[in-house]
């Protein structure tokens, strides 16, 4: 590796508009990461754990629709970087993967480790490769432009160790990769659409991930108020519609699910808008009702046992337009009835008037963050009730992974937050579970300096499992996660850790941490059996 190849380098990844690149270096990297020190308006965040890095990168993508990047070394460096990309492929966030490899005479030689990298991440990104010397700019906006067309995800380059080798084939340099535009509907397909959107009378739409990529959520209001129809959303889509508007009729999958049931199963249509089972397969709550699918991609769907009526593909703005233009009625759905729903469930969801729950910390936290505040959440029982009781103004404005689903995403999705949106104020809500894997990411947090409240939701146990354990009527068994003499830490890393085990103490931490210079943890402390009339109902 040149100081020249390491600066083309750091330069074309600012051109790509890479504003952060995340991992733990190696000395194969020193030389990029020198050239990324000199280069102004990029920057190298150490993280403590190389999964760390694709979470934030994910969640950089999702606040600004700019692409961060991540890095791990050879081998253990790359397998636990794995992780986080793998995130970026099932939560559709594009990224540029770096890792370390061996030069050409060592690649297929047993040494110290050596595994083959593009054999690991080729299962986990839209494509993989290696770097040559005189195909740098190239193969990063080719990368670029991968990484973010239609369905966006992760991209890998491998760096190869000492002097980069030549590619084999000399082309000319190409121009700024562009990326692909979105084709337009089938105008066949759009009549059909139509067609069979007139002769439904309770048609259902269902708000899916790609509906918030292609920001349509102005197109959906104006559908629902033109057709009185109600909404179901996957977890990821939260915020495409509010909470109190009339066609609101909650998250699929989540707390209560079977409450929303009561809504979806009454439809004679569903019409999917942006739909990605990545989040919840169409089978797992539809009825058995026709389909249509307004996507992206064709739907994915059992088509023997449910019924495909239409599967519009291409530009989702357009495909609206077209179902906004329709000349039909509203349909014969009973709004009221909806409405009563929807309260019923929103007060089985408020926090209790005595006692402290789950509820509690996460409403009283929603009422502390600002309207325009951004929450990054864990993997756990908590999730399945922030997906149906936290009040989401706008998507974006909670990140969750529900298509990778890993353990150990909120934290470091927090601190990912903070750096792409300094201006606006960062919560974070993990389970201790998550906690014990992603708390070296407080160190992070704490040199980096930035104010985020971490609520750390303490129950002693894998609260979702403990609940599947039990209602197989087995034995609770492998998922406590503390002994008997568990006792609160007085902080990691620097970062303060305030404990609370009733409601004025807890919004007293709240207000206190808001407050702050820096990031604060604030240990809650809860009973796991607090969820369990609460989460995994079934969505029927």
């Amino acid at each position: 590796m040149t100081k020249q190849h390491a600066r083309v380098f750091a330069q074309t990844l600012k051109d790509t508009g890479i504003r952060y690149i995340f991992g733990i270096p190696s000395g194969n990297w020193v030389d990029y990461m020198e050239a990324i020190r000199e280069t102004e308006g990029i920057e190298f965040v150490l993280v403590s754990n190389e999964a760390s890095g694709g979470f934030m990168a994910d969640a950089c993508w999702r606040l600004t629709g700019q692409m961060a990047a991540c890095f791990g070394t050879f081998g253990p460096g790359a397998c636990n970087l794995s992780t986080g990309v793998c995130c970026g492929l099932l939560d559709r966030s594009p990224m540029l993967v770096f890792t370390d490899e061996m030069s050409d005479q060592m690649l297929h030689r047993t040494t110290q480790m050596n595994i083959d990298h593009q054999a690991l991440f080729a299962p986990l990104t839209k494509w993989t490769t290696r770097l040559a010397g005189d195909r740098i700019e190239d193969t990063l906006q080719k990368a670029s432009a991968i990484a973010r067309s239609e369905v966006p995800g992760p991209v890998h380059i491998g760096l190869p160790a000492g002097e980069l080798p030549f590619s084999k084939s000399r082309e000319k340099r190409a121009a700024q990769a562009a990326i692909p535009g979105m084709p337009e509907p089938d105008p066949a397909l759009l009549k059909k659409m139509a067609d069979i959107f007139a002769g439904a009378e309770r048609p259902l739409l269902a708000v899916g991930l790609s509906a918030v990529r292609a920001k349509v959520k102005s197109l959906v209001e104006k559908i629902t108020e033109r057709y009185h129809v109600p909404v179901v959303m996957t977890p990821m889509a939260k915020g495409m519609l509010a909470e109190d508007h009339p066609s609101y009729a909650g998250v699929l999958a989540h707390a209560l699910a079977d409450r929303v049931g009561k809504t979806h199963q009454q439809a004679d249509l569903i019409v999917g808008i942006g739909y990605d089972p990545i989040e919840i397969n169409y089978e797992d709550w539809m009825p058995a009702v026709p389909l249509l699918h307004i996507d992206t991609t064709s739907a994915d769907i059992d088509q023997e046992n449910f019924t495909l009526a239409c599967d519009v593909v291409g530009n989702i703005s357009s495909s609206l337009k077209r179902l906004l233009s329709i000349d039909t009625p509203p349909k014969k759905w009973d709004l009221a009835a909806l409405a009563e729903r929807r309260q019923a469930m929103f007060e089985r969801l408020a926090p209790p008037a005595q006692g402290f729950d789950p509820r509690t910390v996460l409403g009283d936290l929603r009422t502390a963050l600002p309207p325009d505040g951004i929450m990054t959440c864990d993997v756990g029982a908590h999730l399945h009730l922030i997906g149906q009781q936290w009040r989401t103004p706008d998507p974006e404005l909670q990140l969750m992974t529900n298509g990778c689903s890993s353990m150990g995403y909120g934290i470091p999705a927090a601190i990912g937050a903070k750096l792409a949106m300094p201006e606006r104020e960062v919560c974070c809500v993990v389970g201790d579970g998550g906690f014990l894997m992603m708390a070296g990411e407080m160190a992070t947090a704490k040199r980096l300096g930035k104010r985020i409240v971490f609520v750390l939701i303490t129950d002693k146990t894998l609260s979702l499992i403990r609940i599947k354990q039990n209602r197989k009527d087995y034995e609770t068994y492998g998922t406590p996660l503390h002994g008997e003499a568990y006792a609160s830490s007085a902080g990691f890393f620097g970062v303060p850790v305030v404990p609370v085990d009733n409601r004025n103490a807890y919004q007293a931490a709240l207000k206190q941490a808001f407050a702050a210079d820096g990031p604060t943890i604030i240990e809650t402390f809860i009973r796991s059996s607090d969820y369990d009339d609460l989460v995994l109902r079934g969505n029927k």
